[in-house]
């Protein structure tokens, strides 16, 4: 199954050997793609920088085990009813475009309202969902 992760799982994962890097790890050793896009990616990349530099190194490894697609430059994908903030329109797009069944993302202010729902064939679920139900 193709998991696309946001931002701040791609943060979390790299920021610290915690919770988040367990999950993917988990998530990779039962066969499922780990899926990002250049959007995501460069702003886990960011915060980083800005945050926590040590994880950068960390990040840059875990690119070369998640697959990078590019960029949506279209909220086209998105159905009139999904009522999300600009910043975070593209990530559920990329979710869709690149066929990801799931969109994992630990955003509760943005996302908490369509956790657990379908959009696009794609299931957003937080990080304790996606333990809960798919690596459970």
């Amino acid at each position: 199954m193709r998991i696309f992760l946001d931002a701040n799982i791609l943060f979390s994962a790299a920021r610290s050997d915690g919770a988040a890097r367990q999950l993917l790890a988990l998530a990779e050793a039962a066969g499922h793609e780990l899926w990002a896009d250049a959007y995501v990616f460069e702003e886990a990349r960011r915060n980083l920088a800005a945050k926590t530099p040590s994880g950068l190194p960390v990040l840059n490894a875990m690119a070369d085990r998640i697959k990078i697609g590019g960029m949506s430059s279209s909220n086209l994908l998105l159905p009139d009813t999904v009522d999300l903030p600009e910043k975070d329109r593209p990530v559920l797009a990329a979710a869709i475009l690149h066929r990801c069944a799931i969109l994992v993302t630990g955003d509760r202010t943005h996302f908490d309202p369509l956790y657990g729902k379908i959009i696009g064939g794609v299931t957003a679920l937080s990080p304790a969902m996606l333990a809960e139900t798919v690596l459970g």
